[in-house]
């Protein structure tokens, strides 16, 4: 479980293709501090698996159902990742709560300075339009934001300047493919829902 409050960049140092899965080595930062093998890492909020720990360097298995579902297949060296550790028991809840499990990629429409604060719209497919609301949580490649606007097939959220410069939004711009986990409570109550319709 995790917060959306990203701790950290990291940089993508190596990609290794293997026939099942691809294996990412991340110079990790503060990330890598206590870190051990098993633990749950989100990387532009997927939840992936410490395999292996060379001082500050991270490395993680990738499956196949991962890279399908996330902009993880598209990192190379030198690429920039968001980067936040397990939410201990005794941690603070200062976002939401962040499974790691992503729901599927949208594009950046547009991303630009709008007064004082950044602006950024999202396309996404338009069944995922019911699990966003005005004022509602979402987690963008890992950070929590609050919607400000929804559309069919797009959605709007603010970006203040301290959270576009401490995560790698500092390096999207139009085109560019995000990771996208709606909120687990909207999903629960959509599957409730149609289940109870279809039994009557």
């Amino acid at each position: 479980m995790f917060t959306g409050i990203v701790e950290t960049t990291g940089k993508v140092l190596g990609r290794e293709q293997g026939k099942e899965l691809t294996r990412l080595t991340i110079d990790s930062g503060i990330a890598a501090t206590g870190a051990r093998v098993g633990d749950s890492i989100a990387v532009n909020g997927c939840c992936l698996t410490v395999v292996a720990i060379a001082k500050s360097h991270l490395t993680f298995d990738l499956l196949t159902e991962s890279e399908a579902r996330t902009n993880l297949k598209s990192v190379r060296a030198g690429t920039l990742v968001n980067l936040e550790r397990a939410l201990p028991a005794d941690g603070r809840l200062g976002g939401h709560f962040v499974t790691g499990h992503i729901d599927g990629t949208g594009k950046i429409r547009h991303f630009a300075l709008s007064g004082r604060d950044y602006e950024l719209a999202i396309e996404i497919e338009p069944e995922w339009g019911a699990w966003l609301v005005p004022k509602g949580c979402v987690a963008i490649d890992g950070i929590s934001l609050t919607v400000a606007d929804v559309k069919d097939d797009l959605f709007t959220a603010w970006i203040i300047p301290h959270t576009r410069q401490i995560t790698a939004l500092r390096e999207k711009a139009a085109g560019d493919a995000v990771n996208l986990e709606f909120d687990l409570l909207a999903k629960y109550a959509e599957k409730i829902l149609a289940t109870r319709s279809a039994l009557r």
